[in-house]
């Protein structure tokens, strides 16, 4: 059975003269964390509500577990979302709010209430109107809706974007649970790659309605790397001390002959005395490496 739960091929939207996605391709595949980065205006709302049928592409085509057209939207029920702000009722409690939503969506198992609430750490709210929650409260009980219907895909749109430092933990370890113990996929945006950095599995940058790279978190930890960047005439007697005085081999000769050392870079006097105690002359000797907002702006090539 393929782990691919959704395709979006070649999407183009348009409003007016203006166009917002312009030959869009996704893949998601189940079971990951995808975090869509893109600057405010970039598309991602417009491509999440094509996701979600709120918004018919002007071409291309979205397959949903493996079903297209009209058998696609039959799938959407397997989807929960948050987009833009929660539909809450601010006069009512937690526990009321997604009362409200179970019966409109017809599910009939009341105990999934307290169990949602106590997921997303609202169990202890009691009679406290969502009026008075703080934003962060208001999103997890936004989540909570979201998850009435058990999806298999959970799409977000800017869900911890104005959250004091606690907010953004709490809305993250909720993320990674979803994932970790429900097997949940999730597509959650934000306009900050490092946000989405402690929790996200993989990366999709879209720029100006175009997607610019789609990167795994692996990757993404290779390309912002840092190391010591070591510049000799004796690359090999660099190497030699490398391996028997510092006890690493965590380093990689490049094709000009310099050296990048990945251990150490919180001890780069400790690697120069080394260096200069066994005769090593270096030329160049420098912290290298490219910072996530370094990175984010090289690949859309402008200031986030």
């Amino acid at each position: 059975m393929s782990s691919i739960i959704l395709k979006a091929e070649h999407i183009i939207k348009k409003y007016g003269a203006t166009t917002v996605l312009n030959d869009v391709s996704v893949t998601l595949e189940s079971g990951r964390i995808y975090g869509l980065i893109g600057v405010n205006g970039a598309g991602k709302t417009t491509l999440m509500r094509q996701i979600l049928g709120l918004s018919i592409p002007d071409s291309g085509e979205i397959e949903l577990f493996g079903k297209r057209g009209r058998e696609a939207a039959a799938e959407r029920g397997r989807m929960g979302c948050l987009i833009e702000s929660p539909g809450l009722v601010l006069n009512l409690t937690a526990k009321q709010n997604l009362r409200l939503h179970r019966i409109m969506h017809g599910i009939a198992d009341k105990d999934v209430e307290d169990k949602l609430l106590e997921t997303v750490g609202l169990s202890n709210t009691g009679k406290k109107k969502a009026k008075d929650f703080s934003l962060g409260m208001k999103q997890r009980l936004g989540i909570a809706i979201a998850l009435l219907t058990n999806p298999e895909l959970v799409i977000l749109d800017e869900p911890i974007n104005g959250l004091d430092p606690i907010g953004v933990v709490e809305i993250r370890e909720l993320i990674k649970k979803l994932c970790d113990e429900r097997g949940m996929t999730i597509l959650i945006s934000s306009h900050n790659l490092p946000e989405l950095y402690q929790c996200a599995t993989d990366y999709i940058i879209i720029d100006k309605g175009e997607v610019k790279q789609e990167i795994s978190l692996e990757e993404l930890e290779e390309k912002c790397r840092h190391y010591l960047l070591i510049e000799t005439d004796d690359t090999e007697k660099l190497a030699t001390v490398l391996e028997t005085q510092l006890g690493t081999t965590n380093f990689k000769v490049m094709p000009d002959g310099t050296v990048q050392l990945y251990d150490f870079t919180d001890e780069r006097d400790k690697v120069s005395d080394v260096l200069f105690d066994n005769g090593i002359r270096t030329k160049g000797f420098s912290l290298m490496g490219e910072t996530l907002e370094n990175y984010f702006i090289s690949v859309v090539g402008q200031k986030a």
